[in-house]
C-alpha cells in the first residue's frame, strides 16, 4: 500500500488541510461540554439568566462554526481521495496494457477487472476515510481524557482504564478481521471470472444444455464468497456492541464515582455532566474509529492486491530500434536476394504458453518473402494463432528465433513492429465510439479515402453506407454488427494502416464464400511487396497462396502449393476432400 502512496504527492495541501480542519473542528467539540459545566453550575444553579443566553449564543457559534469547518475537511478529504483514485487507476490501466500477453494470460482478465474497479474504490474510501479520521478521533479520545483530568483526576483514572480496554478489543478484533477479508476478496476474483467465463461462452452451455452445471458451479463460488463475507462481517460485527458495553459501564461509573463525589462536596454538578458529555464523546469516536479500521482493513487489503499487480513486470524487452538500409517500406525492390527480400522468417522456433505442459509450437521453420501470400492451415489447436501472435511479437519465442525483414524482431521497437505488421485478430472486436473512430485506431493520419479504400477492399461498403456513412455509432464491442460485419470492418481497420504485412488471423470465418472470394481479389490489389498471411480452416480461402504451411500438434508437417500439398499431405487432402464433400 505505501507504494501506492505516491499518487497522492500532488494533493499534499489538501492532505494537510483535511486532517487539520478536521482537528479544529475536534477542538470546538472538546469546548462544548465545558461551556455547559458553566451553564449549569454559574447560570441556572444561581438563576443568571444574563450567562445562560450567553452560554446559547457561544453553543450556537460552536455549533455554526464547526459544522462550516467540517464541511471544509470534508471537501479536502474527498478531492484528495478522488484525485488520488483517479490516477492510480490511469497508472494501473496503463501498466496492464504495458504487460506482455503473457502476463495477461497469468493474471487473468477477470482479477484485472476487479482490481480496477472494486480494488481500486476500497483504496478510494480508505483515503477519504483516513483523512477524516485519522487525527480526529484518537485527538478527541485523549483530549477527552486530558480534559477530564482537569476537572477531576481520581475519574479521569475511569477513562484511561476504559480507552485500554477499547483498544486492546479493537485490535483483537481486527488481527482476525483483516485475514477474513483478504479471504472474502480472493473469493470475488473467482466469482468474477467465473460470471465472465459464462458470458462469453453462453452458446457453447446453450448448446450442450450446461446451463444447470453452469449455475451450480456459479452458485458454489457464490456460496463460497458469501461464507466468507459473513465470516468477517460477524468478526467486525463484535465491534459495536463491546464497545457500547464497554463505554456504557464507563459512564455508569463516571456518574456513579461523580455523584459520590458530589456528595462529598468535591465536583459540582455540572462538572458531573461535563465527565459524562466526554464519555459519551469517546464512545462516539470510538465507534467511528472502530469503522475507520474496519474501512482501512480493506483499502490496505485491496492496496497490496494492486501493489501486487504494479509489481509484475514484461517478460518482454522493447528493442533499441534497427536503423537499416532495407526499408520495409520501399516499393522498389533493387535487392533481390533473400536476405533483402525476406520478410518473415522463422529459425527453428519453439513456444510454449505461461503454465503449458507441452509446446504450441515445436522446431518450426519457414521463410515468407516481399510480395507473398502465406496461407497456413490445420486442425483447432494445431497452434495457426501461435503462428501470428509470434509474427506480430505479441509473446516471445521460448525457442529459436523470429526475423523480420532480415532482423530479429527483438532487435525493433513495439513501434517500428506495429508499424510493420497489421494484424486481424480471430476474434474480431469494435469499440463504443463511430465506424471512422475505430478505422483510425492505429492510422489517425489517414484520410477520407484511404478510409474508404480501406473498407471497399474489406467488402465493407455496403455496411457502411446500409449504417449512414462512417460517422455511424458502433456501440461497446459492436453489438450493433452482425459477426461477419466485425470482422470486415476489422480487416478494413487493418488495411488503413498500409503496412507491409498484414495477418488475416481466420477472420474471414464468418463470411460467405462469395464474400471471402471478393475479399481475397481485393487483397491482390495491395502494393506488390506486401506479404499476406491468411490463417483459415478453409482450404478454398488459401488455394491460390504462394505457399501454404500445414500445422499438426504445433508442427510442420506440409509446405507447398495447393497442388503440390494434394499429392505429398495427407492431412491437406483430408481437409479439403471434406470440404468438398468427397
Amino acid at each position: 500500500m505505501k507504494k501506492l502512496l505516491v499518487y497522492l504527492k500532488e494533493y499534499r495541501l489538501e492532505c494537510i488541510l483535511a486532517p487539520a480542519f478536521k482537528m479544529l473542528e475536534a477542538c470546538f467539540e472538546l469546548i462544548v461540554p465545558l461551556v455547559i459545566a458553566g451553564l449549569i453550575d454559574n447560570g441556572i444553579a444561581k438563576g443568571d439568566k444574563s450567562l445562560i443566553y450567553l452560554s446559547v449564543v457561544a453553543l450556537g457559534v460552536l455549533a455554526v462554526v464547526g459544522l462550516t469547518v467540517s464541511i471544509t475537511a470534508q471537501f479536502f478529504a474527498a478531492k484528495a481521495a478522488i484525485g488520488f483514485a483517479t490516477k492510480l487507476r490511469s497508472e494501473l490501466f496503463r501498466h496492464l496494457l504495458g504487460l506482455s500477453f503473457t502476463e495477461v494470460d497469468t493474471i487473468g482478465t477477470s482479477t484485472m477487472i476487479t482490481r480496477m474497479t472494486s480494488d481500486v474504490n476500497q483504496a478510494q474510501n480508505g483515503v477519504n476515510m483516513f483523512l477524516r479520521l485519522f487525527l480526529r478521533s484518537p485527538f478527541v479520545v485523549f483530549g477527552a481524557m486530558i480534559m477530564a483530568f482537569t476537572i477531576d483526576a481520581h475519574i479521569a483514572l475511569i477513562f484511561v482504564v476504559t480507552i485500554a480496554i477499547l483498544f486492546a478489543v479493537v485490535g483483537l478484533i481486527m488481527s482476525e478481521n483483516i485475514p477474513a477479508l483478504k479471504r472474502a476478496q480472493s473469493s470475488l476474483d473467482e466469482v468474477t471470472a467465473s460470471t465472465r467465463e459464462s458470458l462469453n461462452g453462453v452458446r457453447v452451455l446453450r448448446a450442450f444444455r450446461l446451463e444447470a452445471d453452469s449455475v451450480k458451479s456459479f452458485n458454489d463460488k457464490v456460496g463460497q464468497l458469501t461464507g466468507r463475507l459473513k465470516s468477517a462481517g460477524h468478526i467486525s460485527s463484535l465491534m459495536n456492541p463491546l464497545t457500547y458495553i464497554l463505554i456504557n459501564l464507563g459512564i455508569v461509573t463516571v456518574i456513579y464515582a461523580g455523584g459520590l463525589r458530589v456528595t462529598a462536596g468535591i465536583l459540582t454538578t455540572g462538572q458531573v455532566v461535563a465527565l459524562y458529555n466526554y464519555m459519551s464523546q469517546i464512545l462516539v469516536e470510538l465507534v467511528k474509529l472502530a469503522n475507520l479500521v474496519v474501512t482501512l482493513n480493506r483499502a490496505l487489503a485491496s492496496g497490496n492486491r494492486i501493489s501486487e499487480v504494479f509489481d509484475i513486470s514484461s517478460s518482454m524487452r522493447e528493442g533499441q530500434g534497427v536503423d537499416t538500409d532495407v526499408d520495409p517500406d520501399d516499393d522498389e525492390l533493387e535487392n533481390e536476394s533473400d536476405t533483402g527480400r525476406e520478410a518473415v522468417s522463422f529459425r527453428d522456433v519453439s513456444f510454449a504458453y505461461a503454465g503449458a505442459s507441452e509446446e504450441s509450437i515445436k522446431d518450426l521453420s519457414f521463410t515468407a518473402y516481399k510480395g507473398q501470400t502465406i496461407g497456413i492451415i490445420g486442425g483447432t489447436g494445431s497452434g495457426k494463432s501461435t503462428v501470428a501472435s509470434l509474427i506480430a511479437r505479441f509473446y516471445d519465442t521460448t525457442g529459436g528465433d523470429v526475423y523480420l525483414f532480415g532482423h530479429d524482431i527483438k532487435d525493433y521497437t513495439y513501434d517500428q513492429i506495429h508499424s510493420m505488421v497489421g494484424t486481424v485478430m480471430q476474434k474480431s472486436v469494435l469499440f463504443a465510439g463511430s465506424i471512422e473512430d475505430n478505422l483510425r485506431m492505429a492510422a489517425e493520419d489517414a484520410t477520407e479515402a484511404d478510409l474508404t479504400d480501406a473498407v471497399k477492399k474489406a467488402q465493407a461498403t455496403e455496411i457502411v453506407s446500409g449504417k449512414g456513412g462512417l460517422s455511424a455509432r458502433v456501440e461497446q464491442g459492436g453489438r450493433n454488427f452482425s459477426g461477419g460485419q466485425r470482422q470486415r470492418l476489422s480487416i478494413a481497420r487493418t488495411l488503413a494502416m498500409h503496412t507491409p504485412i498484414v495477418i488475416l488471423d481466420d477472420s474471414s470465418s464468418a463470411l460467405d464464400y462469395a464474400t471471402d472470394l471478393a475479399l481475397r481479389r481485393a487483397l491482390k490489389e495491395l502494393p506488390s511487396d506486401t506479404t499476406v498471411f491468411i490463417i483459415s480452416q478453409r482450404t478454398s480461402s488459401i488455394q491460390h497462396a504462394d505457399m501454404i504451411l500445414v500445422l499438426d500438434d504445433g508442427q510442420l508437417i506440409g509446405k507447398g502449393t495447393h497442388e503440390s500439398l494434394l499429392g505429398s499431405c495427407e492431412l491437406y487432402r483430408e481437409i479439403h476432400d471434406s470440404q468438398l464433400h468427397k
